[in-house]
């Protein structure tokens, strides 16, 4: 088997709980939208995904309160759509500022992360979640500012996390062999695009699911991970 320079991460479910996201971070989010929009009106950032969220939804000069319901229409959908994403994480970025929000990752993630790390593995993170948001999750950790130990993020604008081309993109942009990159999640399809594109894979099943799948090893947590080098 091929050696691990590098690791692919997940976040939800992997380095951090599912409920901070959708118990903390939506919320916190939907809160602050309606507000957030009329405060940075003539923002380059807030004018850019004004017109992607009217691209996308075939829409034309939406009124602010159309704008914010077919935003909030998006997040009851869960839909992962870029300008969304984007503007979640703006609106998170006031809230880490202020320290109403601290990210949560899993201490056995703290560990292992600073570990490979220290090791010399290069990390990278995966997730449905902007690259702005996955950035400051890690820098305004519970854990510590945790943000220097990846060398890079990617987000669903590098392709869907069930599909092997993304991997394989990004493989490419990091310029690694998909051998030499163990891809960690708790999804057992996107560890299959993963396995598709050549990446080895573990699933990360945190909590009490007995599932059996010998494409791919299988951990509790972080510090299980197994990594040959």
């Amino acid at each position: 088997m091929t050696a691990i320079s590098t690791v692919l991460t997940d976040i939800e479910g992997t380095t951090t709980s599912i409920e901070f996201v959708t118990e903390t971070l939506f919320p916190y989010a939907r809160a602050h939208l309606a507000g957030f929009l009329v405060a940075q009106r003539s923002s380059h950032a807030v004018q850019r995904i004004r017109a992607e969220v009217e691209r996308l939804a075939d829409r034309h000069a939406l009124s602010d309160d159309d704008l914010v319901g077919t935003l909030e229409a998006w997040m009851n959908a869960d839909r992962k759509a870029p300008p969304l994403k984007e503007l979640q994480g703006l609106i998170w970025a006031e809230g880490y500022a202020s320290g109403q929000l601290v990210g949560h990752v899993y201490e056995d993630a703290a560990a292992a992360l600073r570990d490979w790390h220290t090791a010399g593995l290069s990390l990278y993170v995966f997730s449905s979640g902007s690259e702005r948001a996955q950035r400051l999750l890690f820098a305004h950790s519970r854990a510590g500012d945790l943000g220097s130990l990846f060398s890079g993020h990617f987000d669903t604008r590098v392709g869907s996390k069930q599909s092997a081309a993304s991997y394989r993109a990004i493989a490419e942009r990091i310029g690694c062999a998909p051998a030499a990159i163990l891809f960690l999640s708790d999804v057992s399809s996107e560890l299959d695009a993963a396995a598709a594109a050549g990446m080895q894979t573990t699933w990360v099943v945190r909590h009490s699911r007995e599932v059996v799948d010998a494409r791919h090893a299988r951990v509790r947590s972080l510090g299980e991970v197994q990594v040959r080098r």
